[in-house]
């Protein structure tokens, strides 16, 4: 599989965990940082799957299909915890998160 194919989703994943990354810091700054814990967690599960997700997609691994197929899950469950909360970065997360599951998706059926 060739690295090529798959950049816009290579791209999703890395712009996802940046965004993850800045989501959980950002929570970590709230006042009710107990609120967050969930948030946070996922944060931190999201940002760490994308860019073991890139690094498959980039080396062209045989594994890279199941592991994004999975990667689209945590990305979702992250951008819909995100999306409840109405903190900037959280609204910002949501968005890179939905956008990487949709990427993920669409990679796992074309390859």
């Amino acid at each position: 599989m060739a690295s090529e194919q798959f950049q816009s989703c290579i791209e999703a994943c890395y712009a996802c965990a940046a965004t993850c990354d800045n989501c959980a810091a950002s929570c970590l700054q709230e006042e009710d940082v107990k609120m967050m814990a969930r948030c946070i967690a996922l944060d931190i599960d999201c940002a760490q799957i994308c860019r073991l997700a890139a690094a498959y997609m980039a080396r062209g691994s045989e594994m890279s299909t199941s592991l994004c197929q999975l990667c689209a899950e945590v990305c979702e469950a992250c951008g819909n915890e995100c999306a409840k909360h109405q903190m900037g970065h959280c609204q910002a997360c949501a968005q890179a998160c939905l956008r990487c599951a949709e990427e993920c998706r669409r990679m796992s059926t074309a390859a």
